[in-house]
């Protein structure tokens, strides 16, 4: 989540204790896998704390909803040997990470839990004599501003890796940017739009996981390349079709970019734990999921409410029924 380590595990995601709020917001501070400087920043930032606390579940909790279905499921087990690698997967967790950071910062700024900042207060829309700024928008200035101190972004360096991991979290940031959407209300007589009340809104953060996926899906592998007009390495890509053909591409802004191929995830390892005993859909990913081992197939019986009808006048009475689901599972 540093820039460092894309997601940390670390010990406790529960609210942090303490004699008064600003000692429970620097225990906290104290408690995240953060370098000095940003424990410094986190301190001094009434609120971010929590913020980042948010932006580590969201970031979880998407990145495995993502890939609930692939062998790499995005399971805290084997993440920091994996963050050493330069992955596909290790481009989606910086990726994802820096989206969540991005959006739970700017939802904080609107929801009135940071100390220093409010609201979006800077629309930029057309014919703004017409409109009435309204409502409290989501503060995406904000939060990709402080976003880019807290991360330490200014020196890129030569090192690949390091080139590679700025260029995915910059993707993470930019995904956010794409889905922030402006939301109006009509105001007048009879609903006539003779005043608009108008807000910034970011897209639900399941957009923002699904867009980062398409990405990784396609995403980039990049080499290091001399540029002599500018006078630095930059990252490359395969060549591209045309007039250009002899020339390396360069990764697009929005492209994921990874260094080496990915392990195949099926058995134990440093990076995962396998995908034995795994479910699987047996028309849809058991072949892939399993490796070629086959998958052992179960019958149990699930209980479920049914015929259900509302009684005069509050409330539902319903039965309880029972069917048999059969269930797969990764052999061995």
């Amino acid at each position: 989540l540093t820039g460092k380590e894309a997601l940390s595990h670390f010990p406790s995601l529960g609210a942090a204790g303490g004699s008064g709020p600003a000692k429970g917001h620097q225990k906290q501070c104290e408690l995240l896998q953060l370098s000095r400087k940003q424990k410094r920043l986190c301190r001094r930032e009434p609120g971010l704390a929590e913020t980042l606390r948010d932006a580590i579940r969201l970031g979880i909790l998407e990145c495995q909803f993502q890939f609930r279905s692939e062998r790499w499921n995005c399971s805290l087990e084997g993440r920091p040997s994996l963050l050493k690698r330069g992955f596909k997967e290790t481009a989606f967790l910086y990726a994802v990470s820096s989206a969540a950071l991005t959006h739970s910062l700017a939802r904080a700024c609107s929801a009135g839990r940071m100390e220093r900042c409010t609201c979006d207060d800077s629309p930029g829309l057309e014919n703004r004599k017409a409109w009435q700024w309204g409502v409290c928008g989501d503060n995406l200035k904000y939060s990709t501003k402080f976003l880019k101190k807290f991360l330490g972004q200014k020196r890129i360096g030569k090192d690949l890796r390091a080139k590679v991991d700025i260029h995915n979290t910059n993707v993470g940031i930019k995904a956010v940017k794409n889905g922030l959407k402006t939301t109006c209300k009509c105001h007048g007589v009879s609903g006539s739009c003779a005043v608009r009340t108008c807000w910034k809104q970011l897209s639900p953060f399941h957009e923002i996981g699904r867009l980062l996926k398409l990405r990784y899906d396609d995403a980039v592998k990049v080499f290091s390349t001399s540029n002599d007009a500018v006078g630095h390495s930059e990252l490359s890509g395969p060549h591209r079709h045309g007039p250009s053909a002899k020339q390396p591409a360069l990764p697009r802004p929005t492209d994921l970019v990874y260094v080496e191929d990915s392990p195949s995830f099926c058995r134990p390892s440093k990076y995962s734990l396998g995908t034995a005993g795994r479910t699987c859909s047996r028309e849809g990913n058991c072949d892939s999921m399993c490796c070629g081992r086959g998958y052992n197939t179960q019958s149990r019986l699930v209980t479920f409410s049914c015929h259900c009808q509302v009684r005069w006048c509050c409330y539902v009475e319903c039965q309880q029924c029972m069917q048999e689901e059969v269930v797969y599972s990764c052999k061995q």
